[in-house]
């Protein structure tokens, strides 16, 4: 049985002792105090802003009737709301219940509810999420069955605000839990009202492909930020898409299928259920029922074949890609190069794993990986490539533990030369030199500055020469920093910190400055740089990889629509880059999207490729 990732993990908050440790762990106040019931209604429990005013005392007699009722995971309990409701929009009417085992109630059950009133953090309270109102240590008594639910809350472009989230309190380190909600005016505040609601959507158009965890995410708002294929693209800090929302099944997928979606199709009819909170998506609606999928045909790009003249390089992030891995994923890569890539002249490698792949046994070559990548490519119809890379330092590069993942260039002896200099090491920092008037590198591959602090647990980029009809090229594979450990965008923390964007601006730092190096040997060298940058083209180290006119970043030769090679929580958007320096002649950009918008998919990234005319 699939289920979503959030019920999968979370763990500390059943029992009274995994109540101790919760209030430590995950910021789960839990401080019993007995409350008057006679006049307490959910909406009184929910209060006015993200934190309920009852929050640590225990309440008795809470009532409501069942909306759904979550069975599998770890997070077993069930959502109720009141029939009675009261005339303040900012107040929810309903609230999820934590049993920790199976619910023994059923929609359309009348229940009076007692327990303690808790603040939940998905996640735990120092990832910076926001909390879940819930009833804790419940006992519930069960008043009637075969009651209507009350009428869904319908969410619509209409209903959603345009408007994201209201900035923090200063005086709270800019947290919004303190403040009084407006659901009229910010998105955020909008779905906090509704929170623990029995909610619906009608024909939205899915943004967000079907994952592993039973998951995908569909849009309120049809025009907002379309994409031509079907996605909502993310382009602006300043321009959230608040019509995105995350849908997920509370019925077993054994039970039931979880349809499987692309992006651009769209679920008919109606899809409702009980309003949630994770840490995987922030507000999500648990469906009891889910709408019919309709396939819009979404279908894989290819791109055109380079001609004679044309140099053609490409990226491809290839998702921890370890020999282990199945034939099957093997074959699909393979065909992507050949096919959907037209046999690119130099690709550059992103995430190869070593030869025992996330094992941590010390291991750091991949020439087993590198070669089952090539005879795939073979298999596929494509060239015989040949392959130049550095081995990291054990366990020092950061990404999955013991996979020692390294940027690799494949290139293709038929069409272009490696230029080979000794020299290049795990630690021995890459240079630039004069030889017969031209910019060359000290050692072909080497790495950029690899000792910096900049490049700590994270990939150190490949530099390496080529030469293609007797022009020299020098190509510089990267891998930045990951996002990982940054705050949601539906964090309580607004604006959202971006803790990780620190080092990647180091990192573009000194790839701009290697860069420079380079032109200020050779005003007119041929330069690209290229890979997963793991930032959008309008962040600070995007802009920082281009300062000075360094370089050019090739998405912006692109229509706004069409800037994106990855799909992360509904956003389309961008990760993967092309650069190149104002010498490079000719540029033809293209992103191949054959992964991030689909359900099945290879790689979690979109590969690239630019032909150009040294």
């Amino acid at each position: 049985m699939t289920t979503p990732r959030h019920k999968r993990r979370r763990t500390k908050a059943a029992g009274v002792g995994a109540l101790v440790v919760a209030a430590i762990a995950t910021g789960l106040v839990v401080v019993p105090q007995l409350a008057s019931a006679s006049e307490i209604q959910i909406h009184d429990l929910q209060g006015t802003t993200r934190l309920s005013p009852y929050a640590g005392q225990t309440v008795t007699g809470i009532a409501g009737v069942v909306t759904g009722v979550r069975t599998y995971g770890s997070s077993k309990g069930f959502w109720f709301q009141d029939t009675a409701p009261d005339d303040n929009p900012a107040t929810s009417e309903g609230i999820f219940v934590f049993t920790s085992s199976t619910p023994t109630v059923a929609v359309g059950d009348s229940v009076q509810v007692s327990g303690t009133v808790t603040e939940y953090y998905p996640g735990g309270k120092t990832t910076g999420g926001q909390s879940l109102t819930q009833i804790s240590k419940p006992t519930v008594t069960v008043v009637s069955s075969g009651n209507a639910i009350p009428a869904p809350v319908v969410i619509t472009a209409k209903t959603v605000p345009a408007a994201y989230t209201p900035a923090g309190d200063p005086a709270a380190d800019n947290s919004i839990e303190g403040l009084t909600l407006q659901p009229k005016k910010y998105a955020l505040d909008f779905y906090e009202s509704i929170e623990g609601e029995n909610v619906q959507v009608k024909d939205v158009r899915v943004v967000g492909a079907t994952d592993a965890y039973a998951e995908l995410w569909v849009t309120t708002k049809p025009k907002e930020n379309a994409t031509k294929r079907g996605g909502t693209l993310y382009s602006s800090y300043e321009d959230q898409n608040s019509g995105r929302l995350q849908i997920q099944s509370l019925v077993p997928t054994a039970t039931q299928a979880f349809p499987t979606a692309n992006v651009g199709d769209v679920l008919t009819g109606t899809t409702a259920g009980p309003l949630d909170f994770n840490s995987f998506g922030g507000y999500t609606l648990a469906a009891r029922t889910i709408g019919t999928l309709k396939d819009n045909g979404l279908t894989a790009e290819t791109t055109r074949k380079q001609k004679k003249g044309e140099l053609a390089i490409a990226t491809y992030n290839v998702e921890n890609l370890a020999p282990s891995d199945s034939d099957a994923k093997y074959a699909r890569l393979g065909t992507a190069i050949v096919t959907h890539l037209a046999s690119p002249d130099i690709v550059a490698l992103e995430e190869i794993q070593d030869n025992s792949g996330a094992t941590d046994d010390g291991t750091v070559d991949a020439d087993q990986t590198v070669q089952k990548f090539i005879d795939a490519i073979v298999a596929a119809g494509g060239p015989t490539y040949d392959w130049r890379s550095i081995s990291p330092v054990n366990d020092q590069d950061g990404g999955q533990p013991g996979g020692n993942i390294r940027q690799v260039f494949l290139f293709n002896p038929a069409r272009v030369s490696f230029t080979d200099r000794t020299g290049g090491d795990a630690t021995t920092a890459v240079g630039v030199q004069k030889i017969n008037g031209k910019a060359a590198l000290t050692a072909s591959p080497g790495r950029i500055a690899p000792a910096d602090e900049a490049w700590t647990t994270s990939r150190k980029p490949l530099a390496a020469e080529f030469s293609f009809q007797g022009k020299p090229v020098i190509v510089v594979a990267n891998h930045f920093n990951s996002k990982g450990g940054d705050y949601a965008l539906t964090s309580r923390y607004q604006p959202v910190p971006r803790s990780s964007e620190v080092q990647r601006v180091k990192q573009a730092t000194l790839v701009n400055t290697f860069v420079k190096e380079i032109e200020a040997v050779q005003k007119d060298a041929n330069v690209v740089v290229l890979g997963d940058i793991n930032d959008y083209e309008f962040s600070t180290a995007g802009k920082t990889l281009t300062a000075g006119g360094a370089l050019k970043d090739l998405y912006f030769s692109l229509k706004p629509s069409e800037r994106y090679s990855y799909v992360y929580q509904g956003n389309t958007q961008v990760l993967d880059h092309i650069l190149v320096s104002g010498s490079v002649g000719s540029p033809d950009y293209d992103v191949v999207h054959i992964n991030a918008e689909f359900a099945d998919q290879a790689s979690d990234h979109d590969p690239q490729v630019v032909r150009v005319k040294p």
